[in-house]
């Protein structure tokens, strides 16, 4: 029997966990969909095809999460893929970007010889809640002289606005599943 994966509930595949990491959060687990193969593979290839033809030379995927999405989509639209590290864990040189936490600052690095001029990057991560992360990813990508306009989520919160923090630095967003609340 096939499984008609375009209509396939992706929103239906992610668990939600209550009071995770701490109580008052809703944590939106995408281990379930992962685990689930035709629910991964639908996540990836609905990014890839969002995507097609707006000349994508590497896919950018943020530690942690972030590879599993995006080395699938970069497989998928055959280019390649930029792993965005925590910092210190990129073996030879790098570029790096100050990001703030809640209580602190966070640094995310990439190789510096990985992007020129005229590369055209898609940024992909799992979640886009307030926006910190993928602001900082942006501006390290377009640091190297590549062009970066559209990032992924395959989910977003859009009560936490992250989403529109991205479209303020001119960065197209789009997600596959959007929950209220945080």
């Amino acid at each position: 029997m096939s499984l008609d994966l375009a209509k396939l509930d992706l929103k239906s595949l992610v668990r939600t966990i209550p009071d995770y990491p701490k109580k008052g959060i809703l944590f939106r687990d995408i281990t379930t969909l992962i685990e689930h193969p035709e629910g991964f593979k639908e996540s990836v290839e609905r990014i890839a095809n969002a995507h097609r033809g707006q000349g994508v030379t590497h896919v950018a995927g943020i530690e942690a999460r972030g590879f599993i999405f995006g080395a699938g989509v970069a497989i998928a639209m055959g280019v390649g893929f930029i792993p965005i590290r925590k910092k210190g864990k990129l073996p030879g040189e790098t570029i790096g970007q100050n990001y703030a936490l809640e209580y602190g600052v966070d640094t995310i690095e990439i190789h510096a010889d990985v992007l020129d001029d005229g590369d055209v990057v898609l940024l992909v991560d799992d979640l886009i809640a307030t926006g910190g992360t993928a602001i900082a990813a942006v501006g390290l990508l377009r640091r190297t002289g590549a062009t970066i306009t559209h990032a992924a989520f395959v989910i977003d919160l859009p009560d936490l606005g992250g989403a529109a923090k991205l479209a303020a630095e001119g960065v197209e967003v789009t997600a596959l599943i959007a929950f209220d609340g945080h």
